[in-house]
C-alpha cells in the first residue's frame, strides 16, 4: 500500500461525473439488547406482537432471545434510511413488555453468573427454525455465551452498474477490460475490502463507542482492563474494545488464511472451512449426554455466517441459495461493513455523520488502488487495529504503513483530507451537504481527541458513576424519543401486517413435516 503522502493526490479521476452515484443504495442492521428494568439482561420470550423472528424481513433476533436485530430495506438516500431504522424503533418500543428498555451500548448489559440465563434465540419447531437454535447452541459451546452479547451496526453499500462499467472503459489492463460486467464489479468491490480492511482503525478511532466494558462480561476470563470505577473495567485510552480480543473473536479461524484477493480464493477458503473438522470441536462432541444436538458439525465453521470479518461481499441469495452459491452464482452485489460500533448518543445506534463518513470511505476505498493484501502486510493491520482498539486515544499512539510509523492523527488526518473531494462529489449528487458535514465531524475528532465517542463514552461512565447506570440514563432517553417519534397510520399498519404474516408463514413452515429433524441434520452434516 502506498505511503500517506500520496494520498494527497487525489485518487478521483478527472472523467468522474457526480450523476454516475444516482442509484447508490445503503442498508442497516443494527442490534440491541433487551434490558429489564432492573438492568440485567431480558429473560421474556421475543414479543410476539412484532412478528415471527424466523421470518420477519425487518425486526429479528441474533444470537440470544433478547438480541434484536433491525433491518432496513435498501434505500436511496441517507435520510430515508435512517428514517426507515426510527420507525423500526417506535414500533418495536411500543409492543415491549414489563418496562424493558433496548440498551444503548455495544458492550451489553449486566449479565449474570449463569450463561444459561442468556437464552438462545428460539425460531420455532420446523426444521430450518431449530436449525437456527442449534447454530447459536454451537456458537456458545465453542466461545461462550457470554461474547454472543455484544451488539454492532452493519452498513450496506452498493454502488450502481454505471460506475462500474465507467470505471472497466477507463481500465488500461486488457484483461480487466475483457471481464464480463459481474466479474469486473466483483473485482473492484474486493478492492474496496482491502483497502477497508487496512483502514479499519480510521474506523474504530473515528466513530469506536466502546472503550468500557461492565465487570460482568469479564467473569471467568484473563484479562488486562483496569477498574474505571466499581463494576466497570476499561482501559484508559481504549476506542473499540468491541473489536478487540474480548469481542467476537475466533481462534479456529485465524488458521483459515482466508484472503481477499479475489472471489474463487474467498470462497474456496469459506468452503474449506465449512468442510474441515477442528480438534477442538471434535473434543466438545456433536451431541450432549441425552444425545440432543449441541452444534451443527465439529468443522472450523458449522456454516459461513459463522466466519467474522471486519467486511463481508454480499449477494442477495435466491431461496435454497448459501451465501456463497449466491455469490459464485451473481457475483458481488454489495458490501457490508461490519466494524462500526453502536453509537450510544443515538436513539437508533448511528447517526448521520457517521453514516456518510462510511459512504465516504467506501467510495475512497472503490477508486483507490488496491494491491492484493499479503500475510506480511495483514499482520501489520492487526497490530494497527490493536493498537487503536486498546490505545488509539494514546498521546503517542501510531500507525505503521510501508515500513513507517505515523502519529496516529497525523496518519488519520491524511485520508480524511483525501476524502474531501469525494464528499462533495456526493454531496453533488444529493444536493445535500451532509458529506462534507460529515468529514468534517471527522476532522474535528481528530484535531480534538476528546470530541471522539470513545472519549465521551468514558467521560459519561464516569459522570453517571458506571456502566449500567449511563446505559440506563441513556436508554431512558431514547425511550423518550421513541414515544415521541411520529408513526404515521400507514406505517403501523404496514408493520401489523408484516407481523400478522411472519407468524403466519412460520405456521406454515411448522406445519410442513415430511421430514424429521434429525433426518434434516444429518443430511447436511
Amino acid at each position: 500500500m502506498s505511503q500517506p503522502e500520496s494520498t494527497s493526490q487525489s485518487i478521483l479521476p478527472n472523467w468522474v461525473d457526480s450523476a454516475l452515484f444516482k442509484g447508490m443504495l445503503r442498508g442497516i442492521e443494527r442490534e440491541s439488547l433487551r434490558m429489564q428494568s432492573n438492568g440485567f439482561l431480558s429473560q421474556a420470550s421475543h414479543p410476539r406482537a412484532l412478528g415471527s423472528a424466523l421470518t420477519h424481513p425487518h425486526i429479528t433476533t441474533d444470537y440470544s432471545e433478547a438480541l434484536m436485530e433491525f433491518i432496513t430495506p435498501p434505500k436511496e438516500t441517507i435520510p430515508e434510511a435512517l428514517q426507515y431504522l426510527a420507525d423500526i424503533h417506535a414500533v418495536v418500543h411500543r409492543h415491549l413488555e414489563n418496562g424493558e428498555k433496548l440498551w444503548p451500548l455495544s458492550m451489553p448489559c449486566m449479565l449474570d453468573d449463569q450463561e444459561e440465563n442468556i437464552r438462545l434465540a428460539q425460531y420455532g419447531t420446523s426444521n430450518v427454525g431449530r436449525f437456527k437454535t442449534l447454530y447459536r447452541r454451537g456458537l456458545g459451546v465453542r466461545y461462550g455465551r457470554r461474547m454472543q452479547t455484544i451488539s454492532g451496526v452493519h452498513y450496506n453499500v452498493s454502488f450502481p452498474d454505471q460506475v462500474f462499467e465507467a470505471l472497466q472503459q477507463h481500465e488500461t489492463d486488457e484483461k480487466l477490460k475483457a471481464l464480463s460486467l459481474q466479474d469486473y464489479r466483483s473485482h473492484r468491490y474486493f478492492g474496496l475490502i482491502r483497502n477497508f480492511i487496512r483502514l479499519t482503525p480510521l474506523v474504530m478511532f473515528l466513530v469506536g463507542a466502546s472503550p468500557t466494558v461492565c465487570k460482568c462480561f469479564m467473569t471467568g476470563r484473563e484479562h488486562h482492563l483496569l477498574p474505571l470505577l466499581k463494576g466497570t473495567l476499561f482501559l484508559p485510552y481504549a476506542t473499540a474494545l468491541r473489536m478487540g480480543r474480548f469481542g467476537y473473536q475466533n481462534s479456529a479461524q485465524k488458521q483459515l488464511g482466508i484472503h481477499y484477493n479475489n472471489l474463487c480464493g474467498y470462497l474456496d477458503g469459506l468452503q474449506k472451512a465449512v468442510h474441515t473438522p477442528y480438534a477442538q470441536f471434535s473434543h466438545l462432541g456433536l451431541n450432549d449426554e441425552n444425545g440432543e444436538p449441541i452444534q451443527i458439525n465439529d468443522h472450523v465453521l458449522q456454516i459461513e455466517n459463522e466466519y467474522y470479518s471486519l467486511v463481508r461481499p454480499k449477494q442477495v441469495p435466491k431461496d435454497g441459495e448459501t451465501p456463497s452459491e449466491a455469490l459464485a452464482n451473481r457475483g458481488v452485489g454489495y458490501v457490508e461493513l461490519r466494524a462500526v460500533d453502536v453509537n450510544p448518543y443515538s436513539p437508533i445506534g448511528i447517526n448521520e455523520d457517521t453514516a456518510a463518513f462510511l459512504e465516504v470511505l467506501a467510495l475512497y476505498c472503490l477508486l483507490k488502488d488496491s494491491p492484493d493484501l499479503l500475510d506480511d502486510e495483514q499482520d501489520i493491520v492487526e497490530r494497527n487495529q490493536a493498537e487503536v482498539v486498546n490505545r488509539g486515544r494514546a498521546p503517542n499512539a501510531g500507525i505503521v504503513e510501508e515500513g513507517t510509523k505515523y502519529p496516529i492523527e497525523e496518519w488519520a488526518q491524511i485520508y480524511i483530507t483525501a476524502m474531501q473531494p469525494l464528499a462533495a462529489l456526493l454531496d453533488q449528487t444529493y444536493s445535500t451537504d451532509i458529506y462534507s458535514k460529515a468529514i468534517q465531524t471527522m476532522s474535528g475528532r481528530i484535531d480534538e481527541v476528546d470530541e471522539t465517542l470513545s472519549a465521551h463514552v468514558v467521560a459519561d461512565t464516569l459522570k453517571y458513576s458506571g456502566t449500567w447506570s449511563f446505559g440506563s440514563f441513556m436508554a431512558h432517553q431514547h425511550a423518550t424519543s421513541y414515544e415521541q417519534h411520529i408513526l404515521s397510520p400507514e406505517t403501523l399498519a404496514y408493520f401489523d401486517q408484516l407481523a400478522d404474516t411472519s407468524l403466519k408463514e412460520q405456521q406454515e413452515l411448522e406445519n410442513d413435516t415430511q421430514i424429521s429433524f434429525e433426518d434434516y441434520l444429518a443430511r447436511f452434516r
